[in-house]
This record gives structure tokens, C-alpha cells and sequence, in this order.
């Protein structure tokens, strides 16, 4: 046979996987970007009239601060009312609304296609409105990112789409909303990148910033322009203040592992409670509201205890109080189920341990409170680059990125020595899913066929006879099966173990040869620069376990790429991650030749 008749796999090799799909996706993220960006508004105007409807018992959106003029039994009792309107949507509605939104947005990703309901795309925000505006202690960021990637997975869903496109239209979504919310376009490109996306790829990256762009555009026209937190901070002058940030960081990694340890402790506890989790939340808010009573300023997202926070307005007792009550409050009413985000209150833990270290170093609570702030996300999520960004970002003070990235550093090392898991990734755990959070290039990408093959492999001529095949095979053939050549040593195809076992009893077939046989056959083969990967595609699509090797100019057999030597790929992969090497002696190092 001919080699034209082979089936070739030997695509052209670039530096990246971008075609004209990305210019498509990005066409489709714009749509996503503004349509994000109004689910983030809308998102705001719920929470302000739940907010009106619970404390004043007026249908309005006009800023209201919580529990200001309450009675005690109206603080307790307004949480506990809205948890359990909460409770019955979660019950009756859909279950995903649980929780703060950012693990489940990661589990679609991972392993749910990308694929979202339109029912969770309704029910989370205003289950989050409702809430957050009745007091619960928590922010807007992580249901406005499973909102916004609802969105995205939705109107991907409408297109003929793969599993990663649809992906990357899940979080063009939920970037774009948090732009909206927080008007931290680079920070959410960066959450995108080191939470949700799990690649770094044109592919993704480039519709990704075109959603958060049109969120920057339309942001000032929807809900304002500028930064959130506008900050102005005394940076101390000296040598000691990075290594100090630093220092704050390893704080705050600490702080962050504990209150994740304590979170998933709470959730057990509510998961060994005699009655149905539809009460739940109506049981945290008791909590909440009790810890209100102490200090009204944990109820609701907080923004104002955060401005205060990088004022650096509060006194020391007041600090204390607030880092104590708000994290009973957040930790019993996330644990109990209920629906809201994490990023708010951590950064009013964050802030407040940045204060107290604060009002012992010399920059003022101010200065250290920002810091904290990107310490405490770092820790918690896993996000260095977000967290140093995202400070810096929301306050609009850029010079202290320097420092925020040292606390954010010192924070991220901590947290992934001690914990196993980040308080987004335990949730998933726990349902049996395994996240491994970080990005290498996979061997079987970069390997070439050439790199692994077993060359000048043992072949069979195109002259032998089919009997003398089957008689090979009979007599214990070393390989499975072996590549059949023509006389100048070009592929004809590949005969196996059970191709001999179909020709016993043919007597037609017995005196044919094996090149006559073959005729009609039509074998995979790779070229020597065909990525590995491609081969074990090819081994998976068509069950063949060793396919054969042909040079690009003559096409003759070079050489058999099999199962093992794939695995032998990855081993050699490991190898060099944990195998290490006796250090040079001082000697060698200069008298090594060049």
C-alpha cells in the first residue's frame, strides 16, 4: 500500500493554540462583559432594597445604615428572617445557592463543563440580597462571580460551543463583575487567571480582558468611578517597613489558616445538628444577631468599617472588637449554609490585624491595615498577585505595591505549608474532588515523538507470507504487534497478536503476503517532531498500542512510540522534579571547562 493511504498526525507546531475561535470568543465576551457588569448593578440595587425593606420597611434603594436605630430584639430578629427566606430558596429552589459562590463557580469549571443553571443565574443574587441586607456579615464579590459566570456559562450554552470555551465565557462573566463592584480591573484579571481559569492561554486570557474592559466602560455610567476605598497612607521611610510587610504576611497566612480551620469546623458542627439544613441559616443568624448586639458594625458588608479601617480612624478597643465579633459572625453564618461572599469580611479581618500591628510600628493603622488586607486574600485564596494587586487597586495607593506584594508573598508561604487546602478548595474536597492549584507545562506537550521513541524498531517485510506471520505470533512473539515494511522501508501498516488470530483457519489467506493483506489498511502514524500528547491520542482514539515513527523526507520507520514509553515520559517529568544531584565541590566549580 501506498503511504498516501496512511492517515498522517503530524500538526504544525506553534508557540500557542490560538485560532480564529479566540477572535470569536472574544466577539461573545464583549456581550458577556456588559452583560456582567449589569448583573453586578443590579446585584447592588437588591442589596440596598432588601437592605431599606428589612431596617426601615421601605421599598427603596437608598444607602442605609444597619441596626442604627434598631431595638435589640429588631437586630436579632431581622438576620433571622432573612436567613430563613434563604433557607426555604435553597430548599425549594436550588441548593447551589449555598455558600459564597466561588467554590461552586470553581466546581463548574472543573467538573461540570462550564455548564450553569438559569435558575442559579436568578436565585444567588437575590438569595445574597436578601442576605446581605437583612445583616448578614458578608460582601457582594463572591455572588456577583458566580452571578456573572452564570451569565457567561448561559450565553455560551446558546452557541455551539466546546467545555473550555464555555469556560472562558463562565469567567469573562465573573471577572467582569467583580471590575464592576470593586473597579479592580487588573486584580480580576488576575483572580481569573490564578483561581478560576486553571490555564494560561490566548484561548482564554484575551476574551477574559475584553469582559473586564467593557466593565471598565460602563462602570462609571452604573455605579461611579474611582477607587472604592480612596486611601492616602504615610509609607515609612527606612529600610526595616518591606521586611516588616513581610513579616505581617506570615500574620495574616496564620490568620487565614485559622479562620479556614475554623469555618469547616463550625460546618460540622451545623452538619451533625438534628434538623434539616434549611434551618441552619436561621440558627447562624442568632449568632449574628447576638454578636450585633456587641458591636452593630458586623452586620452587612461592612465597606464602612473597611474605609475606616484605611482611615485609620478606629482606636485600638474598637479594633479588637471588631476583629472579634466579625469573625464569630461571618465564620457560624457561612458555616451554617447560607448565601454570601468571603472577599468583604476577609478584608475586614485583614485590615483589622494590619491596624493593631499598626498602632505599634510607626506608618499608623492606615498603612498597615492595607497591607493586612492583601495579606488576609493572598493567605485565604491562594492569590498572591490578586491580593498584592487588588489592595492597591481598591484604595488607589499604587506606590504601596511593593509592600502589599512582600505581606501578600509572606501570607501565600505560610498558607501553603500549613494548610492543605484554601477556604474555596475545602468545600470542594469535601465532596470528594481533588484541585491541584498550580500551573506547569505538561511533558506530554513539549515531548516529542522523536525524544521518546524505541528507534530502528523490529519490522516485518511486506514479502512475508500471512502463515508465517500467524506462526510467529503462535510461537510467543516478543511485541504485540510490529510495523510491516516495503523494500525501501516505508510504512504499510502494522500487524498485531489479533490480526493473527482472525487469519487462522483462512486457508485463502494463508499464502498471501502480508503486503497483499494490508492493502486496504490504513495505519495512524506520527512524524519524530509529533508532540507526545498527539500520540497518546491517538493510542486512546483507536486502541492501538504502538504506533509507528516515519521520517518526514523518506517517510521510512525510524522508530515505535508505545504505551510504556509515554508513561516513561512522565516518569522521567517527576524524576526531575524530586531526584537531586550531589552538589559541585568548590574545586570543580573553578576548574570547570566551558
Amino acid at each position: 500500500m501506498s503511504i498516501s493511504q496512511n492517515k498522517l498526525y503530524s500538526p504544525q507546531l506553534r508557540d500557542h493554540t490560538a485560532d480564529k475561535r479566540m477572535v470569536m470568543l472574544t466577539a461573545a465576551a464583549l456581550v458577556v462583559g456588559g452583560a456582567g457588569t449589569g448583573g453586578a448593578w443590579l446585584l447592588l440595587k437588591l442589596i440596598a432594597l432588601a437592605t431599606t425593606l428589612f431596617w426601615k420597611g421601605q421599598l427603596a434603594t437608598t444607602s442605609v445604615t444597619m441596626g442604627l436605630d434598631a431595638s435589640a430584639l429588631l437586630i436579632v430578629l431581622v438576620p433571622v428572617c432573612g436567613s430563613l427566606i434563604v433557607g426555604a430558596m435553597a430548599r425549594f429552589g436550588s441548593e447551589k445557592i449555598r455558600g459564597h459562590g466561588i467554590p461552586e463557580a470553581i466546581e463548574a469549571i472543573l467538573y461540570g463543563e462550564s455548564r450553569m443553571s438559569l435558575k442559579v443565574a436568578l436565585l444567588k443574587p437575590l438569595s445574597s440580597a436578601i442576605s446581605i441586607g437583612s445583616g448578614g456579615p458578608f460582601g457582594a464579590e463572591g455572588p456577583i462571580i458566580m452571578t456573572g459566570g452564570a451569565i457567561g456559562s448561559l450565553f455560551a450554552q446558546c452557541f455551539r460551543l466546546s467545555a473550555a470555551e464555555r469556560k472562558t465565557l463562565l469567567v469573562a462573566g465573573a471577572a467582569s463583575g467583580m471590575t464592576a463592584i470593586f473597579g479592580t480591573p487588573l486584580a480580576a484579571i488576575l483572580l481569573a487567571v490564578e483561581v478560576l481559569l486553571f490555564e494560561w492561554k490566548p484561548r482564554s486570557f484575551v476574551p477574559v480582558v475584553a469582559a473586564v474592559l467593557v466593565a471598565v466602560i460602563f462602570r462609571p455610567v452604573l455605579i461611579g468611578s474611582g477607587a472604592m476605598f480612596p486611601t492616602q497612607v504615610i509609607i515609612p521611610s527606612g529600610l526595616w517597613p518591606l521586611p516588616a510587610a513581610f513579616g505581617l504576611g506570615l500574620a495574616a497566612g496564620i490568620e487565614a489558616g485559622l479562620l479556614s480551620s475554623a469555618l469547616y469546623r463550625i460546618e460540622d458542627f451545623f452538619h451533625r445538628l438534628p434538623v434539616h439544613w434549611m434551618w441552619w441559616p436561621a440558627l447562624g443568624a442568632l449568632v449574628v444577631g447576638g454578636s450585633a448586639l456587641v458591636d452593630r458594625r458586623i452586620l452587612g458588608a461592612g465597606y464602612g468599617n473597611i474605609q475606616a479601617l484605611l482611615n485609620g480612624s478606629m482606636v485600638l478597643q474598637a479594633v479588637l472588637l471588631l476583629l472579634l465579633m466579625k469573625a464569630i459572625a461571618w465564620l457560624v453564618a457561612l458555616g451554617s449554609g447560607t448565601s454570601g461572599g468571603v472577599l468583604a469580611p476577609l478584608l475586614t479581618l485583614g485590615g483589622a490585624l494590619g491596624a493593631l500591628v499598626g498602632f505599634i510600628l510607626p506608618g499608623g493603622p492606615a498603612f498597615w491595615a492595607l497591607l493586612g488586607m492583601a495579606g488576609i486574600m493572598s493567605g485565604a485564596m491562594r492569590a498572591p498577585l490578586t491580593g498584592a494587586l487588588f489592595a492597591a487597586e481598591l484604595t488607589g495607593a499604587f506606590q504601596t505595591l511593593p509592600f502589599t506584594m512582600a505581606c501578600a508573598i509572606g501570607a501565600y508561604a505560610v498558607s501553603v505549608l500549613v494548610m492543605r487546602r484554601s477556604i474555596l478548595t475545602e468545600k470542594i474536597s469535601r465532596r470528594g474532588r481533588h484541585i491541584l492549584q498550580e500551573f506547569s507545562v505538561d511533558t506530554h506537550d513539549i515531548m516529542q515523538a522523536g525524544q521518546i521513541m524505541t528507534h530502528d524498531p523490529v519490522s516485518l517485510s511486506e514479502t512475508m507470507r500471512v502463515s508465517e506471520a500467524i506462526a510467529l505470533f503462535a510461537s510467543g512473539a516478543k511485541f504485540r504487534s510490529y510495523p510491516v515494511i516495503d523494500a525501501a522501508g516505508r510504512l504499510c501498516g502494522l500487524v498485531s497478536r489479533n490480526d493473527a488470530l482472525a487469519w487462522q483457519g483462512d486457508a485463502l489467506s494463508a499464502d498471501a503476503t502480508l503486503g497483499e493483506t494490508l492493502s486496504d489498511f490504513s495505519q495512524p502514524h506520527v512524524h519524530p517532531d509529533t508532540p507526545i500528547g498527539v500520540v497518546a491520542d491517538i493510542i486512546l482514539e483507536t486502541g492501538i498500542g504502538r504506533v509507528p515513527v516515519i521520517a518526514a523526507t523518506d517517510r521510512r520507520v525510524v522508530g515505535i512510540v508505545t504505551r510504556h514509553d509515554l508513561l516513561k515520559a512522565r516518569y522521567a517529568r517527576r524524576k526531575d522534579e524530586q531526584a537531586r544531584s550531589r552538589p559541585i565541590s568548590l574545586p570543580k566549580l573553578f576548574h570547570r571547562k566551558d
